[in-house]
């Protein structure tokens, strides 16, 4: 490697190693980045498909854990009304750990969650990991794809 582009590669190794060298704490202007986020999954579980509508564009991309296939916004909005209609209810929702790195007007949430639901009186609680995607468009965040995986 050329002499000269050596601390140019390690200083550019360390920031892509280093989530708090992007500023990947979360932040005080990152607050209605996180709302909206919290807004996405809330609407999901309450089957709010017109608010997901307008939070998840129509390129939407998502992997669930244990799924063998990639979904797509419609998806996305059939299953949030199937849960809803099944009458199970969101109990707790909970992210633990996130960190958010900001890219021009992409912002990507790396987190950890929990959520409890409960159907017929009976709670369940699950668990994982969450990487999300969040686009500033027309000065609005939208939600075009995530991927999950559980701990339990």
């Amino acid at each position: 490697m050329n002499r000269r582009l050596a601390p140019t590669f390690l200083l550019l190794l360390l920031a892509v190693l280093s989530p708090s060298l992007l500023g990947a704490q979360v932040k005080g202007d990152d607050t209605k980045l996180l709302q909206v986020r919290e807004s996405v999954w809330r609407a999901w579980f309450a089957g709010d498909t017109t608010l997901l509508e307008r939070l998840l564009p129509v390129d939407t991309v998502v992997i669930s854990a244990g799924d063998k296939e990639w979904k797509d916004r419609a998806d996305v909005l059939k299953e949030s009304h199937e849960f809803h209609a099944s009458g199970a209810t969101l109990t707790r929702l909970e992210f633990p750990k996130t960190i958010i790195q900001h890219f021009g007007n992409v912002a990507i949430i790396w987190s950890g969650y929990v959520v409890e639901t409960e159907v017929d009186g009976k709670s369940s609680v699950s668990s994982g990991r969450v990487t999300e995607i969040f686009v500033r468009r027309h000065g609005t965040w939208v939600n075009p794809g995530w991927h999950t995986d559980r701990a339990n």
